[in-house]
This record gives structure tokens, sequence and C-alpha cells, in this order.
């Protein structure tokens, strides 16, 4: 057994709540940010418990070396932990929205929908019936509160190359004033530095590159074969010209140009990807600009709704740098993004996150028209 019970006096001991103390559920994935996080709620005098979401149905997936990191770390700060079965919600919610997805020739975006609808609400309903009053996790984001529009914002993190913030644009402006980041004030060196401090057993464990359910399946394309069938069709020019075949619009996205297998004079990219001609639409650099794109599903975080027009950086992309664009609101949820510059790999199922300077106005998905 890796995690020994906790002695009676030493868990009575961390798990006396005082009057007066805040209490707050900490998600913990069994890595280094949410474990530091739980650390340093805890050394801010809250009374802190941990919870880890069950998310992926199959074997072994219930012991996970997550999960049994995250109970090594509750064992070492002598605090509750948690096990929450959320596999229904998650395969509802995420494998059924991603095999849709890539089945009818998009490229789905689950970490903002898994935010939205398989962790941080459910966290918080979870936390309440236990008697907490805030969930806490190891994103670097940070959320403010604007006096002036009477309203929670949600922030950049002040380490650029680790910001996520784009991924919580999806959170509902009513589940702010209960959210905690305290990893979005500090850079990744000073969270290593701390979980070395508190010596942390995850302390020196390698950040995870990907997806989850890319680390259990060994790449998308796995996951993916599970769910699709190859469905052979046509790879062809902005003309229409066929250049070559493939196996399945799922097995490719916008932007994309290793795999083509098409000999041809200048590099070429995915454009589009027809899923009623059943068709990968390729082109060459130059012409796989676009200027302008529909976004649907809008969640306005940190303001209202605007009425008019309205300038910011747009990110179509995690990693992709911010353009300056005109947000023009319309019906129905929905805006028209028309970019100062014509931008590459614009991408029908990810997300557009909206910002002025480090405030995340708010965000949606890209669609095709």
């Amino acid at each position: 057994m890796l995690v020994r019970p906790l002695q009676q006096e030493e868990y009575r001991k961390n798990n006396t709540v005082q009057p007066g103390m805040k209490k707050v559920l900490v998600g913990l994935s069994g890595g280094v940010d949410s474990s530091v996080t739980a650390a340093i709620l805890q050394k801010q005098g809250y009374h802190v418990e941990g919870v880890t979401l069950w998310l992926m149905k199959g074997k072994g997936q219930c012991c996970s070396e997550g999960m049994l990191d995250a109970a090594y770390v509750c064992e070492q700060l002598g605090i509750k932990h948690h096990v929450v079965d959320v596999r229904e919600v998650f395969q509802n919610n995420i494998v059924d929205y991603l095999i849709t997805g890539y089945s009818n020739g998009i490229t789905p975006l689950p970490c903002s929908q898994c935010n939205r609808t398989v962790k941080f609400p459910p966290m918080l309903e979870f936390a309440r019936s236990l008697g907490l009053e805030y969930v806490a996790t190891g994103h670097y984001a940070r959320v403010v509160y604007n006096p002036d529009l009477q309203r929670y914002q949600l922030l950049k993190a002040i380490d650029a190359k680790k910001d996520q913030s784009y991924f919580l644009y999806d959170l509902p402006q009513e589940i702010l004033p209960y959210l905690i980041f305290p990893l979005g004030n500090q850079t990744k060196a000073d969270t290593r530095t701390l979980a070395a401090q508190f010596n942390l057993k995850t302390a020196q464990k390698p950040e995870s590159q990907d997806l989850c359910l890319i680390e259990a399946h060994g790449s998308m394309k796995n996951f993916l074969e599970k769910y699709i069938k190859p469905k052979p069709g046509e790879i062809v020019d902005l003309e229409g010209r066929v250049l070559g075949t493939h196996q399945g619009i799922h097995n490719y996205t916008i932007g994309q140009r290793r795999g083509l297998g098409i000999p041809y004079s200048e590099p070429l990219y995915v454009v589009e990807l027809d899923p009623v001609m059943n068709r990968v639409v390729v082109a060459t650099r130059s012409q796989a600009g676009r200027q302008e794109c529909y976004v649907g599903r809008v969640n306005w975080l940190s303001i209202p709704q605007p009425a008019n027009p309205i300038r910011a950086e747009v990110k179509i992309r995690y990693q992709a740098p911010s353009q300056t664009a005109t947000v023009i609101p319309l019906e129905d949820n929905r805006v028209k993004l028309v970019f100062d510059e014509p931008q590459f790999a614009i991408t029908p199922g990810q997300a557009a996150v909206f910002y002025h300077k480090d405030i995340l106005l708010g965000g949606g998905i890209i669609q095709r028209n």
C-alpha cells in the first residue's frame, strides 16, 4: 500500500476546523501545481480538503498514478482526500463531444468544455455538500473583483508562458467569487521552489504535456480509432482538383501540413474539412489566411455583453499570440471577428477568446460560418 492511513491524533490535529476558518476544496490531479495549491492554502490558514475526479472509464483508471500521488500528498499535508466518480458526466460531455466533433470535420477543444461541465460547477456543488466555501485548483490565472462593474473578473496569470485563462473562458460569472487560483501570482519556477520547500512527493514530477485522453490512449488517433471507422475520401485543392486520398477527415485538422502524402511544388496545408463531400481541402500558405470568422456559444465573463462592436486582443489557439480584432456582437450569443490582419489556421471547434490587456472579456467556439 503506497499511502498509509493517517494516525488518529495526526488526523484530528490537521482536520479540526477552528471558528472563522475559511474552508476550501482543492482539486488534486496528482501533479505539482495542484499539490502546491493545497500546501499554500493550508499554510495561509485555510481548512483544506482535497478531491480527485475519477474521469475515465476503463480498467485501471481508478488507481492511476495521478490519483495515488494526490492521495499521498493529502497524507503528507494531513488533510482529507475524496475521490468523486464523474465518469458518466465525462463520457456524456467530453468523450461524446469529441467523437461528434471529429466526425463532423471540426477540431473540438475539450478542456474548456470539461472545466464548465465536469470540473468546476460539480466540484463547487460537492464542496458545499461538505460544508466548504471555496474551490481551488492549480490553474495559472487570477480572479479579482471590479467594484465599478460590481462583477468578478478573470485575469491572465503573471507568468505569460503558463497562463491558462484561455481554458477558463466558459466558466459562469456566478462561480468566480468562490474560486481560488493561488498560482496565478507566481511563476512555474516559484511553484517548483515551493514544492521542494514543502517537501511534497510531486516536487520533481514532470509536467504533463497532453490531454488526459491522449495520456490514457497514447494519442488522439488511438482514441478516435476506438469510436470512428475509417471512411476513405479525396484530398482536393481549392479548385476541387483531386490531389490524393485520405482514410477519414477525423484524422486531420485545419492548418495541418505533415502527413498529407502529396508531392507538390510548395508545402500544402489543410484549410477545410468537408463532412458532406467527405473531402480534405488543401492550399498553399499564401492561400490559407482568413481575416474574418464567426464565433458561437459566446460567454461574456468579465464584462456584460456589449451592445456595440469592441476592439480586443483575440487568441484563436492556446499557444497562439493574441491578434487585434474587432468583435461585432450578433444575435443568439454569436459574434463576428474581423482581424486587422489575415490569420492562419482559424479552426472550427477551437475557442476564440477575447482579452483587454490582462482581462479575459469572454470567448466562444469558432464556427464554419
